[in-house]
């Protein structure tokens, strides 16, 4: 009788049982917010290494062809040419992607059939892990991608156009080189705005350091752009074909502007179209952001990662993109 008595007093009572499940469930919920953030720093810390790994990439692509590459190369305005290399294609070699760079057929667009596999192809270097879905080619909402049909892989990373007040142009397009009134200033240039092959105009073809008079360590080169899906797609696009798409030429889709309009930092596009401002959608199409909380990681053109707050001073984030602008103020 003792014995089954010790017995019973051994075991839990309901309400001693519901107290201990309880009492776990609250360590789990103090426990996720750490668990989840340590998460994001260990993928935090491989996207900055792949900024650093492109970094290191473009500068070696500097040496062994005494300029840097590209940012992209257009034969004419908007909206259907197709469009031929880009700086993400042309550093694959110095990325141990040589591979992958030896499919480009370089006399071919890259919409061609010919560069099917490399606009399909996954680069890990490419791929920051906070991003969402990215692993599978999507169509791009705009250009000769969506009026053929064809599938990109996405990316995270955007090569820095140049500085643009959303009234004169972008730098992703070879119809707004600066060559009349009413350009963009050539002072405005970035590392990676397009060049037109056809043009032959040598002003503004692949720059080099030396053309980086604004100083090596305080001037933007590659930034990441990640943004959610977005509902303001038309009918038939995918809701995340106005992300980043490594291999695709045409437009802002691996180029990027800099403006002087905080919405354009928030790496959201619906968000930044919805706040409006001057420009209207275009600003949006060519900015920045990352899923990192409040922050988004930058490449200089000294090699350099500088990771920056999404309240940073845009005047001076516009003013840092340029390679020949002669602004002065500091990053932070």
């Amino acid at each position: 009788m003792q014995c089954a008595q010790r017995r019973a007093a051994a075991g839990f009572t309901l309400v001693e049982l519901l107290v201990v499940i309880a009492i776990i469930g609250l360590l789990v919920a103090l426990l996720l917010p750490a668990v989840q953030s340590a998460r994001e720093a260990a993928r935090r810390a491989v996207c900055i290494n792949n900024v650093r790994q492109i970094g290191l990439a473009v500068h070696m692509y500097h040496g062994a062809n005494e300029s840097f590459p590209p940012g992209g190369v257009s034969p004419g305005p908007c909206c259907s040419n197709e469009s031929y290399t880009s700086w993400t294609i042309q550093i694959l070699p110095f990325l141990e992607q040589k591979q992958v760079y030896e499919l480009y057929r370089q006399s071919e667009t890259n919409e061609s059939p010919a560069n099917r596999k490399v606009r399909e192809t996954f680069v890990s270097v490419y791929s920051c892990p906070s991003d969402i879905e990215r692993t599978t080619p999507i169509v791009p909402e705009t250009g000769p991608a969506w009026d053929l049909k064809l599938k990109y892989m996405p990316g995270s990373y955007r090569g820095v156009g140049g500085k643009s007040d959303a009234i004169l142009g972008s730098w992703d397009g070879s119809w707004n080189i600066p060559k009349s009134k009413g350009k963009l200033p050539s002072r405005w240039r970035g590392v990676f705005h397009v060049t037109d092959h056809k043009i032959g105009d040598r002003r503004f073809g692949a720059e080099r350091f030396a053309s980086v008079i604004d100083g090596l360590s305080t001037t933007l080169m590659v930034g990441e752009y990640s943004t959610p899906p977005s509902a303001s797609t038309t009918i038939g696009r995918d809701p995340l074909s106005r992300r980043t798409f490594w291999a695709y030429t045409y437009g802002s889709y691996n180029r990027s502007d800099a403006y002087s309009q905080s919405r354009t930092l928030i790496g959201d596009y619906d968000r930044c179209s919805e706040i409006g401002g001057v420009g209207e959608f275009q600003p949006c199409r060519r900015a920045w952001g990352a899923f990192h909380p409040g922050a988004f990681n930058f490449l200089l053109c000294d090699g350099s990662v500088r990771t920056f707050p999404v309240t940073m001073n845009t005047r001076v984030f516009a003013d840092a993109a340029t390679i020949a602008g002669h602004e002065v103020a500091p990053l932070p």
